[in-house]
């Protein structure tokens, strides 16, 4: 029986990109006028392909290899000259991360922001179906494919609902994304030239015996492809596009994109450690200086533009940028503790800042209908304190009053909305007790005790490991600074205003979010044993490897010698 379930995985694996593919084709089919069937349709899919994706992490979860892989070769090509798609700890974690994330953005969509443009839901699901494939994918001409797929559906995404302050931020995203998509064509026909393949396994194998004279231009070639990467990523000075789009954005489209800069980690993650980790020669660890310089300077400049913002949109954006670059810096160090840690850090952050994009529209909606506060444009600043706001605080003056205040019932809208604020600014800023400080103060703990693979026990952590920790500590206090700012305008010093009126589907994804990251935090210990031996398996790509080259194609063997018509790879993969 467990031959069984385990020749599906390699077929399996394939649900979360076939799932939102065919759906996105039915959308299209469909009507605009059956918008409620559409939702259905959505949310249905999100929902299968969330609980595909966490059978798959629970399945590498099970297995005892330091890696669990499963492999599919599409068209039954060898893995060298055809399509490989893989599966291992690290796509999974991030395939239920997306998926998780999609399914809160749909049902968000349902309120009513679904309705304002066309083809809404079509677009949701190739952008799913981008995602998915991206992480899934084990060859770089397929990851540029899927990367193309994803950005034209964010294209849709980011201009659904029209306006000028989204068409502005629009056509700036797409002129700089379709920028690094050329720069990282140029990147992989220039790896492909130099080593006869697009297979990442097959790259990683080919590395250490690339001539002398050959090897600056693989330098040359990996340096283009990590520019073009890090521009996703939205690493300081290539992110002055992210977050005047994600802030123009619909709520639903903005949570989706949450997990669009942690893409880029994730490309830089898996080819870094697969090109270029110990075992590359003359080639190891090669860019990560750069890459902790380049991810401090990110964290430095996103902390003051998080300190800056006035709009709660800019406030997620830079949020988003922080981790970015707190990811980024934290890799370079090419430590596996370290690693780990910085993974279990991502999930959490991802899931606190797509769940403030959906609570930054609900609160400017709120704030907007005050009567006390005229509604304002996109592009201009948020006013901190009306003058008739300040003359009834200046009235308030406990010391004249002969009675005391009575307290007031505070509606349970206004709750919800006050809770998850002050939760995801907790998990924003890495303050106790959430899951934000906890993956903080395992980076922090792995920098100032280094063990492990790319460590050297019984150390110190060096000038760039004291800078980070110093970065991380006043990133952390100006994030604190800028969101208690943002709560005492929107909770504290707002008077006269109406409870603010959230429906079921608006509140839920935004306390699911959050259970999320109270789950994370009350089961700490086994998430970061799992990220522990994901981040292992990244620091020994001999299992990766091997496991993708091993794979062979099906030999179709006729039936009467009884040979089994097992999936592609699935023996290879099992041992």
């Amino acid at each position: 029986m467990k031959a069984w379930l385990f020749s599906l995985i390699p077929h399996l694996m394939l649900a979360p990109v076939l799932v939102p593919m065919a759906m996105a084709a039915i959308l299209l089919l469909l009507r605009e006028e059956r918008q409620h069937t559409k939702l259905v349709l959505n949310v249905i899919s999100c929902a299968v392909v969330l609980l595909v994706s966490i059978y798959l992490l629970q399945w590498t979860h099970r297995q005892s290899a330091p890696t669990a892989m499963g492999v599919y070769l599409a068209g039954n090509w060898p893995a060298s000259s055809g399509i490989a798609m893989v599966i291992d700890r690290l796509a999974a974690l991030m395939l239920v991360l997306t998926s998780a994330l999609a399914l809160m953005a749909a049902i968000y969509s349902s309120a009513h922001w679904h309705r304002a443009g066309v083809n809404f839901h079509a677009l949701f699901q190739l952008q799913l179906m981008g995602l998915n494939g991206l992480f899934l994918t084990g060859d770089l001409f397929n990851m540029f494919v899927f990367v193309e797929i994803l950005l034209a559906a964010s294209y849709g995404l980011l201009l659904h609902g029209s306006g000028r302050a989204r068409v502005q931020a629009g056509l700036h995203y797409i002129a700089v994304n379709l920028l690094a998509s050329s720069l990282l064509l140029i990147g992989i026909a220039m790896v492909y030239g130099l080593t006869g393949t697009l297979n990442m396994a097959a790259i990683a194998s080919a590395i250490p015996s690339i001539a002398a004279e050959d090897r600056p231009l693989l330098h040359v070639a990996a340096g283009i492809l990590s520019v073009a990467i890090l521009i996703k990523a939205a690493i300081w000075p290539l992110n002055f596009w992210l977050t005047r789009a994600y802030s123009a954005a619909t709520a639903p489209a903005a949570a989706l994109f949450a997990i669009m800069t942690k893409v880029g980690i994730y490309l830089i993650l898996r080819l870094w450690t697969l090109m270029f980790g110990y075992d590359a020669g003359d080639s190891a660890q090669y860019g990560g200086q750069w890459l902790i310089y380049a991810g401090m300077a990110t964290l430095a400049v996103s902390s003051i533009g998080v300190l800056s913002s006035q709009k709660l949109g800019n406030l997620a954006g830079y949020s988003a940028i922080v981790s970015s670059g707190t990811l980024l810096a934290a890799m370079g160090f090419g430590q596996n503790l370290l690693t780990a840690a910085l993974l279990y850090y991502m999930v959490s952050s991802t899931l606190a800042v797509s769940a403030f994009f959906l609570l930054a529209d609900l609160l400017d909606r709120w704030r907007n209908d005050g009567k006390d506060y005229a509604p304002y444009e996109e592009e201009d600043e948020a006013p901190f304190l009306t003058p008739d706001l300040q003359g009834q605080l200046d009235a308030l003056n406990l010391d004249e009053k002969e009675e005391a205040l009575v307290g007031r019932v505070i509606p349970a809208a206004v709750a919800m909305l006050g809770l998850s604020f002050g939760a995801c600014t907790l998990l924003i800023a890495g303050l106790p007790p959430l899951s934000g400080f906890i993956g903080k103060f395992a980076m922090l703990s792995a920098m100032l005790n280094p063990l492990g693979i790319g460590a050297s026990t019984g150390h110190s952590p060096g000038t760039e490991g004291w800078l980070l920790l110093g970065l991380l500590v006043a990133s952390g206090l100006l994030a604190l600074v800028a969101f208690s700012r943002a709560g005492i305008r929107h909770f504290w010093a707002a008077h006269d205003r109406n409870p603010p009126e959230v429906k079921v589907v608006e509140g839920l994804p935004i306390a699911l979010l959050m259970a999320c990251c109270i789950a994370m935090t009350v089961r700490a210990d086994d998430i970061m044993r799992y990220m522990q031996v994901t981040a292992n398996s990244l620091y020994s790509p001999d299992d990766y490897i091997n496991a993708v080259l091993q794979t062979q194609p099906i030999p179709y063997p006729s039936q009467a010698e009884g040979d089994s018509l097992a999936a592609p790879g699935a023996q290879e993969a099992s041992e």
